[in-house]
């Protein structure tokens, strides 16, 4: 089905926040930003998309990335091999670094920057 994901996301989204809003008699968008699906296409950019997953709620300071590697919400400690839940299959991702050490600082190096990205992100044009 073309656009299957993201059709599927859109009605689990919009089902979503029609029962939120009923429920709390509210109205309007319940998340901040529409989903959005892009094709990746090599893999410096499945590389890079990763790194950004596992930095989000870093660059959001929901988390230092000192807490990152041990936060139960997120995969980046499967990626490093200090849980193992079978739910993530990080094979792919892993097969382009050396180690974990090395995804780990593939990660790490754009801390800042993501940060700084997240702040500005709003100035930012389409």
């Amino acid at each position: 089905m073309e656009d299957g994901i993201s059709k599927f996301v859109s009605n689990i989204s919009n089902g979503f926040a029609r029962y939120f809003n009923t429920k709390y008699k509210r109205v309007g968008p319940i998340f901040q930003g529409s989903f959005r699906a892009v094709f990746i296409e090599n893999d410096e950019q499945l590389m890079h998309v990763s790194r950004y997953i596992h930095l989000n709620p870093v660059a959001s300071s929901i988390l230092r990335f000192e807490d990152l590697r041990l936060s139960r919400w997120n995969s980046f400690s499967e990626y490093l091999n200090l849980n193992r839940s079978n739910l993530v299959d990080t094979e792919l991702i892993m097969s382009l670094f050396k180690d974990t050490a090395s995804y780990e600082e593939f990660v790490k190096d754009h801390v800042g920057y993501s940060k700084e990205l997240h702040i500005i992100k709003h100035l930012l044009m389409e």
